[in-house]
């Protein structure tokens, strides 16, 4: 077995981990439109793995912006969807903007999360630059939205492991 980044996973015999099926889950996957240069590739990495991973129909949502990620994903929890994939794109500027969006959109998805107990995987960009925002939303190993996918597929997984 290997992490997403390729390198060697250490795994305890009787440890509990998340396959990567996606059969049987209603996923909901958030794209937040500003900056949809960057987030429909977020979108395009996250569907495939889904499509790869066996998922049927994920619902796909489309928001103004981060900001309203967590909203979003709130009704998409107690909506009964098995998991959640928040995506988003917030690039640092020349104000504070950035600050405010980047930790009020982590800090509502993951109050999201606790609250509802259904995961919300954090595919949010925070960068420093556009070029930076690009590069992890190109297709391949590299996109944080493929790699957000997989995260709500194994939590989901895993929940209901631990649940039943």
């Amino acid at each position: 077995m290997a992490r997403i980044d390729g390198a060697p996973a250490t795994v305890h015999e009787s440890a509990i981990e998340g396959r990567l099926d996606a059969s049987g889950l209603r996923v909901a996957v958030l794209q937040a439109t500003f900056n949809s240069s960057v987030t429909d590739g977020l979108l395009a990495g996250a569907l495939s793995l889904l499509d790869e991973a066996g998922a049927v129909d994920p619902t796909v949502v489309q928001v103004p912006g981060a900001f309203e990620l967590p909203l979003a994903a709130l009704a998409a929890a107690e909506s009964g969807y098995d998991a959640v994939i928040a995506l988003g794109a917030v690039v640092l500027g020349e104000t504070d903007h950035y600050e405010h969006v980047a930790h009020r959109t982590s800090e509502g998805l993951q109050r999201v999360m606790l609250d509802t107990g259904v995961p919300v995987a954090f595919g949010v960009l925070t960068v420093r630059s556009e070029e930076q925002a690009r590069a992890r939303s190109v297709p391949g190993s590299s996109n944080k939205g493929a790699e957000a996918a997989e995260a709500a597929i194994r939590t989901a997984n895993v929940l209901r492991i631990l649940r039943n």
